[in-house]
């Protein structure tokens, strides 16, 4: 935006002046162009596609848009240059004065002195209709032109700026960012529910392995993480993760990402507790900030009701129960349950989102799990008589968990009787520590109030389905 404006201000320079032709122009992207307060007859280039075209006696207008905002800009242009190929759909490149627009829907218009038609687009062919509102189950169908639309356009957008503000909040936070290998031989869930990773050429003769160990898709950084924890006191990842899940549910995906965090030198869960209500807020605010119109169309169109419910999210702080007081919650439920709570047993999803209301629709934390129901690598916690480990999930309205993490057992003695795995990391200066992870396409679901999670990605992968 500032580099646009310089452009602008020089252009003005120039347009003071006795200029050779033909006149310099600054390319300027559709929300640069919106955000110009005293547009003065600049010469500017912008590109993009039509998104509606009206055509009236001796004036065309058209809407372009580039995918850089919600808004488009109306060109204004002689009715001259009404052609066939200007439709719903084509891509055009349109040079012309930007001027204070006469409407009051707009600031700015841009009032054409050439327009070229770079890409035409057979409307009656093109499954996206004008002016016509798609479910998005039906987009689904279309993975490579769905984010056309408003709605995908829009949820796109929201889900760049969330990763940059996830990557700021680490930053700002002294967390170095570590780039997690995608193959690994390890199976970090321990689940069983692996993508194994062979070369093309083994499908038709089996020979040994590549590696010389099995390879797999990960299903988490954690390991990495923690190798990474014992020369960096705060570390994290951000990339995709696999799971082979036979689930076409509207919660799983076999690909999706994953925000991931190891900080050393911590001995509570309160601290770890700390650092993920903070980032779910900091990365949230920042959103509404930067692309409040994004929002407010899912809030509008696809979750009605959702925008009060984050505004009462942020401005609350998270509640804390234990996994004990949960069960007892359930169990005084008068809502019954497909899965019938009790202790011992992990916590369902509609458990987790019955939680949620019960606590008045305030993000809550679940501390303090029977240890058989997590990992070896969690710590247990020595005054317990319930056998239990310093674990702790975020449960979130509308989607259940949205992270989960531990403190990581560091001593060594502990672990030499569980696993032998591990024991190198706790020989050689080990450190209290702990870690979390959270789901990146259901924090956007959480956000927006998106029911299906293949909505909320580019381009969903699950099973039966892997298109593109």
């Amino acid at each position: 935006m500032l580099g646009a404006r310089r452009l602008l201000g020089a252009l003005r320079l120039c347009s003071s002046v006795s200029c050779p032709r033909p006149r310099a122009t600054a390319k300027l992207r559709v929300r640069d162009a919106l955000g110009v307060q005293d547009a003065s007859g600049e010469c500017v280039t912008v590109q993009g596609w039509i998104r509606s075209v009206r055509s009236q006696k001796e004036v065309l207008f058209l809407h372009v848009n580039d995918g850089s905002s919600l808004e488009s800009l109306q060109v204004v242009a002689d009715s001259s240059f009404d052609s066939r190929e200007l439709a719903f759909g084509s891509s055009v490149q349109v040079q012309g004065q930007l001027v204070k627009s006469q409407s009051k829907r707009q600031n700015v218009e841009l009032k054409a002195e050439k327009i070229e038609v770079v890409g035409t687009c057979e409307a009656k062919a093109f499954p996206i209709k004008y002016k016509e509102r798609h479910p998005l189950e039906y987009l689904r169908q279309y993975p490579h032109l769905r984010c056309r639309t408003n709605a995908l356009g829009s949820i796109l957008r929201v889900r760049s700026e969330a990763t940059a503000a996830i990557h700021s909040y680490f930053k700002d936070n002294g967390f170095m960012h570590i780039h997690t290998p995608v193959l690994t031989s390890n199976d970090c869930e321990g689940a069983g529910e692996l993508f194994q990773v062979e070369p093309s050429s083994k499908i038709k003769v089996p020979e040994e392995n590549f590696f010389d160990v099995p390879a797999f898709l990960t299903v988490s950084g954690q390991l990495h993480l923690e190798v990474m924890s014992g020369a960096f006191t705060q570390v994290f990842t951000f990339g995709p993760t696999f799971r082979a899940e036979n689930s076409q549910s509207r919660r799983h995906l076999a690909e999706f990402y994953m925000v991931e965090a190891e900080v050393s030198f911590v001995e509570s869960l309160q601290d770890l507790m700390q650092v993920m209500e903070g980032l779910f807020k900091a990365t949230t605010e920042m959103v509404l900030s930067h692309c409040p119109e994004d929002v407010e169309l899912c809030h509008q169109f696809i979750a009605s009701g959702q925008k009060d419910r984050l505004e009462h999210m942020l401005k609350n702080n998270f509640l804390i129960i234990s996994y004990a007081e949960a069960i007892e919650i359930l169990k005084q439920a008068s809502q019954n349950f497909t899965f019938t709570p009790k202790w011992g047993v992990d916590l369902q999803t509609e458990h987790e989102k019955y939680l949620v209301r019960h606590c008045g629709n305030i993000p809550v934390f679940v501390i303090n799990y029977p240890s058989e129901l997590k990992p070896f690598y969690m710590r247990e916690n020595e005054d317990d008589p319930q056998n239990t480990v310093a674990a702790v999930d975020l449960l979130v309205p509308g989607v259940g968990e949205l992270f989960g993490g531990s403190l990581r057992e560091e001593r060594y003695h502990v672990l030499e009787q569980r696993l032998a795995r591990y024991l190198d990391l706790r020989k050689f200066g080990s450190v209290p520590h702990g870690g979390f992870g959270m789901g990146f396409e259901r924090y956007l679901q959480c956000i927006l109030g998106v029911d299906n999670i293949k909505d909320v990605i580019p381009f969903p992968r699950f099973t039966h389905s892997c298109l593109l």
